[in-house]
């Protein structure tokens, strides 16, 4: 299983929010490309990288961010945000990102990133799925897109998705630990897919569950940075 590190971006900062709450912010560190070395310093292989401002603009704001981190670490990055429109797209592959993640465009807008991974192929295009109480978030998760999770995935899981980011918002940054039986089921359902747990993971222990769960990947975020999970305890897994 992939340990995949966060970093969160406002005013191109390492921040990190409470439930998504752009209200209860906490900067982490002025300077991103640190961090993303710090995290390949200790072997690990992916990052995930968030524009909150995008996510928030509806299109794309920390892209030299992102270009300073693939041109200065050889982390394969996975980028979502304000990602709404192919030239974003484009915008986003050219400067050096492995994978976009379509999160509240792939709810709103289902026929264009279908279109995305036609185009793109699945490889490159992974499914944000982020979900309260069943139901599939948006808009930096401040509105309900009405959409049943498990509804959302097989509809994606036929047009050729095989990557996906679930985050469960609840769990979301208060490390009590991540939605167990949540992957489990979506595992059951569909054990083709590569799937990355993202909210609430503190401890080794929950780790080695996800692991034991068949999960590709697991996100660590506020764990880390309030050193709950050290690097090298990251490095050794």
């Amino acid at each position: 299983m992939q340990i995949i590190p966060a970093i969160d971006l406002i005013d191109g900062k390492c921040v990190r929010l409470t439930k998504g709450d752009y209200n209860a912010v906490k900067e982490y560190n002025s300077d991103p490309l640190e961090v993303a070395r710090q995290f390949e310093g200790a072997g690990i292989k992916r990052l995930h990288l968030v524009d909150l401002d995008g996510a928030k603009a509806s299109h794309v704001v920390n892209i030299d961010v992102l270009r300073n981190i693939c041109q200065n670490t050889g982390l394969q990055v996975d980028f979502g945000g304000g990602v709404k429109s192919e030239e974003d797209l484009q915008k986003v592959f050219d400067a050096g990102a492995q994978q976009v993640t379509a999160g509240s465009i792939a709810a709103k807008d289902p026929d264009k990133v279908k279109q995305w991974i036609a185009d793109h192929g699945s490889d490159r295009i992974i499914l944000g799925a982020d979900v309260l109480g069943g139901k599939v978030m948006v808009s930096g998760w401040q509105k309900s897109s009405g959409l049943s999770l498990f509804e959302f995935l097989a509809d994606y899981h036929d047009a050729g998705a095989r990557w996906v980011i679930c985050t469960d918002i609840s769990k979301d940054g208060v490390m009590e630990g991540p939605s167990f039986e949540l992957y489990r089921e979506i595992v059951a359902q569909f054990p083709d897919i590569n799937l990355i747990a993202s909210g609430g993971v503190t401890t080794m222990a929950d780790l080695e569950s996800l692991r034991e769960d068949n999960l590709y990947g697991a996100i660590i975020g506020k764990a880390y940075y309030e050193g709950k999970l050290s690097l090298q305890q990251l490095s050794s897994f």
